[in-house]
């Protein structure tokens, strides 16, 4: 089922209290402590990975430059001075690296397309050797058991975009993007029936447009920022349209967001309310727009002078009827409580001692993986979730043995997983979770000090080792149960 813009009747229900699509009687059996056992039948078991991160073989078979690899090799980016020039050769080695899913027993597996292999110049003629190799990955996958969900943007802008008219913050750029769109999607969707648009916009344009951490590195004041939100927001839409055109029938399309996380601090009915409503005001930049098809007044009074310039038309695009939403849940970004004040909901400020894992931006906060869904679903009336990523970084340091011990890797999956578990047995519509990462890769700003994989990997022989973890998550798929 697709869908896009809600009417105001369903916001009428929804700030009655009315829950939607959710069902009020457990689907399965729950133990002696409550716990609810097992994903429904048919839930799709996957792990996530992105092109820049892992492929390497930047300067191959015609491939052009990415932002990341100019921003890369500038001084100062990355921690520890290093850069995806050969990252984990996945481009050399998918097939090993499709054992390894086998191996876990996964049926899905979502990989990120590279826009300058298959667009060297970001527009213009195609690369035929940079799509060959998603033909043979996605040959390799099918072969092997796996169903393929692409993504076509995981930051990896080309840098002849960025150069000749600002990546970005051109619509332009918007426009490039639904011509790489469309021809990826005649290309890949007689056997990719799933395509993610563009993976969280709300960082590319946070991060390398606003603060400089990510590429391109900019710090764009706020008016420049805002329209190049729209504009991502803009090439979403006009992707969607594009693959609906291009794409064989039956293909579904959607964008993987990385919404903000709000959770009642208590679990009253007045608190829930007032983390549905701090959900929808806190992505009123993205996903607000793209599944109502406005945006909504909080966010265009909060910007004032400075909200983005579009027009009716633009909208309409943006809110263009998508199959599936795929959210990338970490942490809990806020915890709620109902007030009485104009918005009708107050932020708890978060302890200096508050847990978190091996990255400090990762906060620990399970239940983050139930509510995100849930308030999802019934703010937007949604029928197919899919949790595109979610993992944590850790310390992995072998032992002894050789072996790789990262219980607190198992423990944070163990416990978002037994979230997730209570959502979809409370009729939450996710169908599918996708763990972040297969392997160990380039981190981004971290370079490789912060590893993500539940395969390790020796960056300097490309070896893969197994880690705890990976034991875990492969009893997990077996039962299709958390273990």
């Amino acid at each position: 089922m697709s869908f896009g813009r809600l009417s105001r009747r369903h916001f009428a229900r929804l700030a009655g209290g009315a829950v939607l699509g959710l069902s009020a009687t457990p689907t399965h059996s729950a133990d002696a402590g409550g716990t609810q056992q097992g994903f429904p039948a048919g839930f799709r078991w996957g792990t996530a990975t992105s092109a820049y991160q892992i492929e390497g073989a930047v300067n191959e078979d015609g491939r052009g430059p990415a932002i990341w690899d100019r921003f890369a090799h500038m001084p100062g980016t990355i921690i520890d001075r290093s850069n995806a020039d050969v990252a984990c050769d996945h481009y050399r080695l998918y097939r090993d690296d499709i054992q390894l899913m086998k191996g876990l027993g996964a049926t899905a597996y979502r990989f990120s397309i590279a826009w300058p292999r298959v667009f060297p110049d970001g527009l213009g003629t195609p690369n035929p050797k940079g799509l060959d190799f998603y033909d043979r990955l996605i040959d390799e996958l099918l072969a092997n058991g796996i169903e393929p969900f692409a993504t076509l943007y995981h930051w990896d802008l080309p840098q002849a975009l960025q150069d000749q008219s600002g990546g970005w913050m051109s619509r332009d750029t918007a426009r490039a993007f639904a011509d790489y769109a469309a021809y990826v999607a005649e290309r890949l969707t007689d056997r990719v029936s799933h395509v993610f648009t563009i993976n969280e916009c709300s960082r590319l344009v946070h991060l390398g447009h606003g603060l400089g951490i990510d590429a391109p590195g900019l710090k764009l004041p706020q008016a420049e920022l805002n329209q190049v939100r729209h504009n991502v927001a803009l090439g979403h839409g006009l992707s969607v349209q594009a693959i609906r055109a291009r794409g064989r029938p039956g293909t579904k399309v959607g964008p993987a967001e990385n919404l903000v996380v709000c959770v009642p601090a208590i679990d009253t009915p007045a608190n829930v309310r007032a983390a549905e409503m701090a959900t929808r005001e806190l992505n009123g930049g993205y996903l607000t727009v793209m599944l109502e098809g406005q945006y909504i007044d909080g966010f265009l009074a909060q910007a004032g002078k400075d909200a983005p310039k579009y027009t009716a038309e633009d909208l309409r695009i943006i809110s263009s009827p998508i199959d599936f939403l795929g959210l990338n849940i970490y942490k809990p970004d806020h915890y709620v409580l109902a007030a009485d004040n104009e918005r009708g909901f107050t932020l708890a400020p978060f302890p200096a001692s508050f847990p978190h894992m091996d990255a400090d931006w990762l906060r620990f906060g399970p239940e983050a993986m139930y509510w995100a869904p849930r308030h999802a679903a019934k703010l937007w009336d949604l029928r197919s979730i899919y949790i595109t990523e979610n993992g944590t970084s850790a310390t992995d340091e072998p032992a002894a043995d050789g072996n790789v011990h990262d219980l607190d890797r198992v423990m944070y999956l163990r416990n978002y997983l037994q979230q997730l578990q209570r959502a979809t047995s409370q009729g939450v519509p996710v169908a599918g979770y996708f763990l972040w990462s297969l392997i160990d890769n380039f981190e981004w700003a971290d370079g490789y000090q912060k590893r993500f994989g539940i395969y390790r990997v020796d960056f300097r022989t490309q070896r893969r080792t197994p880690k705890l973890s990976a034991s875990f998550y492969r009893e997990v798929i077996k039962q299709n149960a958390v273990v």
